[in-house]
């Protein structure tokens, strides 16, 4: 009785200390949100479209913030923005494929960035169990959604891994200082 006690004593500290710990952070800070986008452009970062097989069709998103965040279980996160219309309807789908973008597919991630037109329109892919794959992508990751959380303007949608492939003899586009670039080996 006395050890869940002193458990239960803990666990309350614990989770004071979280609380704590989130209510420091300065909420009035003031950050231009010009100067935070060209410092954070210093990042090379780089570039995916995310598609998935939407009720009405293939839909799909650019996106350059994807991240891997566990081994074990193999976990990997994008932080789609709270105004996009398109991740709705993958998140609906609760499956999506994350197209790592090669060298030469500037344009095609320029049409997915783009709103009111047909992102699909001449872009070859072939279908994928989690979404549409674009053929000469650097690598594949299909994703089962497994959490969504709110972080600012944007969300940070997090995958649990189902399958994976790469593409090593591809060249790899990046976005650096607001440039697409090509990097290889």
């Amino acid at each position: 009785m006395v050890k869940v006690a002193r458990d239960l004593c803990l666990c309350r500290q614990l989770r004071s200390s979280v609380f704590f710990m989130r209510m420091r952070i300065p909420e009035n800070q003031f950050i231009d949100a010009v100067k935070f986008r060209d410092v954070l452009g210093h990042l090379p970062t780089g570039v995916s479209v995310v598609t998935a097989n939407g009720p009405d069709g293939p839909i799909g998103m650019a996106c350059n913030s994807i991240t891997s965040v566990s081994l074990t279980p193999p976990l990997v996160a994008f932080c789609p923005a709270k105004s996009s219309t398109t991740w709705p309807e993958i998140r609906a789908t609760r499956r999506f494929c994350i197209n790592v973008m090669a060298g030469h597919h500037e344009s095609a991630v320029r049409a997915f960035a783009a709103r009111g037109i047909d992102r699909f329109g001449g872009i070859p892919t072939i279908d994928g169990d989690c979404g549409p794959v674009f053929e000469d992508a650097v690598a594949q990751i299909d994703c089962e959604l497994s959490a969504e959380h709110v972080a600012g303007d944007h969300f940070i949608a997090v995958g649990s891994v189902l399958t994976l492939k790469a593409r090593s003899e591809r060249d790899a586009l990046i976005f650096f200082r607001g440039e697409f670039s090509a990097i290889g080996r």
